[in-house]
């Protein structure tokens, strides 16, 4: 239905007049309908392992920060 769980509460009240948000989403979740299906549109791509290192190497990433005197790198471990 694509609709907001506010929404179909407020559709459903009528005919289910003791029915509150809580049981309304556990039902949900029961049935594996509380998530919109990912889209290829909306679908991140996949996300990049990192290189297995042997013991004793550490991998540090630098990230580069523009700020009023220049550039500048932190390192990000």
């Amino acid at each position: 239905m694509l609709l907001p769980l506010d929404n179909c509460l407020y559709a459903l009240q009528a005919t289910i007049p003791l029915l509150s948000r809580s049981v309304l989403y556990g039902c949900f979740q029961r049935h594996g309908i509380s998530r919109l299906p990912l889209s290829e549109e909306w679908q991140s791509p996949p996300k990049k392992k990192c290189k297995d290192y042997p013991i004793g190497y550490l991998h540090v990433d630098f990230a580069e920060v523009q700020t009023e005197e220049g550039r500048q790198y932190s390192p990000n471990a």
